[in-house]
């Protein structure tokens, strides 16, 4: 078996509930070779005997098998493995500190279709790179047969409580409201959990210290997710708690990914609070104690969120997709001695500089509800911080499958077409502050297009935004006039292109 194929990113992804001869299935067998994997790989790094490592995992049905084959290899490799069960992702990397472990494992495959799973791994300095995942592949590929543990030889545990406990105590000690056991009383919050993990922080955190959570969905864990992905960027999902949010005329409402690494928001009567406006809001509140920091994003984020950061005091540097490369790029700056507060993918993975340049969902609510509180005091409301935020009249998102195995050379032979197009066509201008793909300014269409590659998958990505009705259709002809001509195109399935086309016309 390739198990090169089980790389997402900094992540492993595949198949667990299906067919075991899929090339994809994560097979018990494989999951014991990349845990013991992992174990060697901390062994390398670490003179502690024996290792100390925490599994935990999400809602999803095969959480249960997987983790009984990393704790079974765990064991068999003589490491202290410590069974923390339901448990967000964000919490399993606390778990190394606040239980001075060498290691974390979550089971996970964030908002992929329930069957799928997949692990993620930590240590007390963060998430691995994507070269860490390489390398523990390879090495799980390599390696001999093995002799299964006990599972039942681990140490069992709850972390979800202490983990509770911390993001209360941030809410106290920010509100600092006069009755200090119930800094939210007053507030109406309306948490849709999705059937993920995230249901605690409804349960555990916001009723507790006062808010009036009644009118919260889906907060059980269930792997089938029958009401909706859980995802704060679909659209369903965000439909659903905008209404159950306008519903319960509730202050604001929260929507959590499954393993609670990312969230959204929405505002008073379902104002949709997530992509840009949900990064100029983390925006301005990181900037209130970090003037003239810089903002790191993902490549997609608007003109007007730009230009609303500047307004606020900041500096905007728009990287690249993927929120390893959004939080390494933020690291390096503060390791120069550039202040960086926030790193922030449209997709609502964020990382504050303050909390361990971890993407939480948690925090991030977190920080935004202490200024909610601070707000309603003063009668106003969370999406008032971004009153003044530009926002473009159309914008799309289309997906071209490349058809070759071998797709990264035939994406980015699209690309430098693209490029070179952009030097002689009339009244395009490549972006300066460009770092994925090629973005063009467009005259005619009154806004930007970017083709990019996927992080992960065989797809190149078309973004565009337009502040004129009908700029976007503009620029898509632009765009397909361009491409006719590229060879490369031969490789690649446009037909979302065309559809596009096809209905706008």
């Amino acid at each position: 078996m390739d198990y090169r194929q089980f790389k997402s990113g900094s992540d492993i992804r595949g198949i667990a509930i299906g067919d075991p001869q899929d090339p994809l299935y994560m097979s018990d067998e494989m999951v014991m070779r990349t845990a013991c994997a992992f174990a060697d790989w901390l062994a390398a790094r670490s003179s502690r005997r024996p290792l100390r490592i925490s599994v935990g995992h999400d809602s999803r049905l095969s959480a249960e098998r997987i983790k009984r084959a990393v704790l079974s290899a765990l064991v068999a490799k003589d490491v202290e493995a410590v069974d923390l069960g339901l448990c967000s992702t964000p919490a399993m990397f606390l778990s190394t500190l606040e239980a001075d472990l060498d290691g974390a494992i979550q089971i996970t495959a964030s908002h992929h279709p329930k069957d799928r799973n997949g692990l993620k791994f930590f240590t007390p300095r963060g998430g691995l790179e994507g070269s860490d995942i390489a390398a523990l592949l390879e090495a799980a590929a390599a390696m001999p047969a093995l002799q299964a543990g006990d599972p039942e030889a681990c140490i069992c545990g709850d972390f979800i409580d202490r983990y509770a406990t911390i993001l209360k105590e941030q809410i106290i000690n920010g509100v600092n409201a006069a009755d200090r056991a119930h800094p939210l009383a007053g507030l109406r919050i309306v948490v849709d959990a999705g059937n993920g993990v995230g249901g605690f922080y409804a349960r555990q955190v916001l009723r507790p210290l006062g808010a009036d959570v009644s009118g919260s969905l889906y907060l059980e864990p269930d792997g089938n997710f029958p009401h909706h992905a859980p995802n704060p960027e679909n659209a369903e999902a965000m439909h659903c708690v905008s209404a159950a949010t306008a519903a319960a005329d509730a202050d604001f409402g929260v929507i959590f990914d499954t393993d609670v690494d990312r969230a959204a928001l929405v505002g008073k009567g379902g104002f949709e609070i997530n992509r840009n406006r949900l990064v100029a809001l983390a925006a301005a509140v990181a900037l209130r104690d970090c003037p003239g920091g810089v903002i790191v994003t993902d490549s997609v984020t608007s003109d007007g969120l730009a230009a609303f950061i500047e307004e606020k005091g900041g500096k905007h540097l728009r990287f690249r997709r993927g929120y390893r490369n959004v939080i390494n790029k933020q690291i390096e700056l503060c390791e120069a001695g550039v202040p960086c507060p926030l790193a922030m993918e449209t997709s609502g993975h964020a990382a504050f500089a303050d909390n361990y340049y971890l993407d939480d969902g948690a925090y991030l609510i977190t920080r935004l509800i202490i200024e909610a509180a601070s707000l309603a005091k003063q009668g106003k409301t969370l999406e008032s911080l971004i009153d003044g935020l530009a926002e473009p009249a159309e914008e799309t998102e289309l997906r071209f499958r490349i058809t070759q195995t071998e797709f990264r050379p035939v994406g980015e032979a699209v690309i430098a077409h693209l490029t070179a197009a952009a030097q002689t066509h009339t009244g395009w201008t490549p972006a300066a502050d460009n770092h994925e793909g090629i973005r063009i300014n467009s005259a005619a269409g009154q806004g930007w297009f970017l083709l990019r590659m996927s992080v992960h998958d065989p797809i190149l990505v078309l973004n565009a935004e337009s502040d004129a009705p009908g700029g976007i259709k503009k620029m898509l002809r632009e765009v397909a006039d361009a491409l006719r001509v590229c060879p490369a195109m031969a490789q690649v399935d446009a037909a979302s292109l065309d559809a596009a086309l096809a209905k706008e016309a």
